[in-house]
């Protein structure tokens, strides 16, 4: 069976930037479930996916405007130190979830810090990047009535990984960059 819309595809992913480094992989782990034309993973991956079959490997690199997006300097922002509540130093690096006056979370890495301030960045980690994927499609089945409505496999949530708060209708809440 091929992979097409309503599908739903289990597969390994090896993740890695441009200079070869490993940024996330599902090898050793459970392969990762999605519904195919739902949205659950990247569009640029989804995409590639399209006509494959089990057994089928394949190399796939995902531009910015199709995986998480260009780096929008918008995003970027100052506040004061005293507007982050959080245990202990705050760090280079460190993630941090806010919600907004609508109600919607939005996480922001902290990529400056000074005695005042604090520079967040609202874009997604891998904003920007070329994303270079190593697939391998482990299963595909046709995806029941249910999982259609859901837009996700059953048992699977949204696909979204450690940061989603998936919104039980195949969204996500999140801004864990499945959708």
């Amino acid at each position: 069976m091929k992979i097409t819309k309503n599908t739903v595809v289990a597969f390994e992913y090896t993740l890695k930037d441009k200079d070869g480094n490993v940024i996330d992989t599902s090898v050793g782990r459970e392969a990762l479930q999605y519904l195919q034309g739902s949205g659950n993973i990247i569009p640029g991956l989804e995409k590639e996916m399209e006509g494959l079959s089990v057994g089928d490997r394949k190399h796939v690199e995902v531009a910015p405007e199709e995986g998480y997006g260009v780096s929008d300097p918008e995003l970027v922002i100052e506040v004061p130190r005293s507007a982050i509540q959080a245990p202990g130093e705050i760090e280079l690096g460190m993630r941090f979830h806010a919600q907004d006056a609508n109600g919607g979370i939005h996480a922001f890495s902290v990529i400056g810090v000074t005695d005042e301030k604090i520079k967040l960045d609202g874009n997604h980690p891998l904003a920007g990047a070329t994303l270079f994927f190593d697939v391998e499609i482990k299963s595909v089945r046709e995806a029941t009535e249910e999982e259609i409505a859901m837009k996700h496999p059953a048992g699977s949530g949204c696909s979204c990984g450690d940061d989603c708060e998936c919104d039980g209708e195949g969204g996500c809440g999140g801004d864990c960059g499945c959708h």
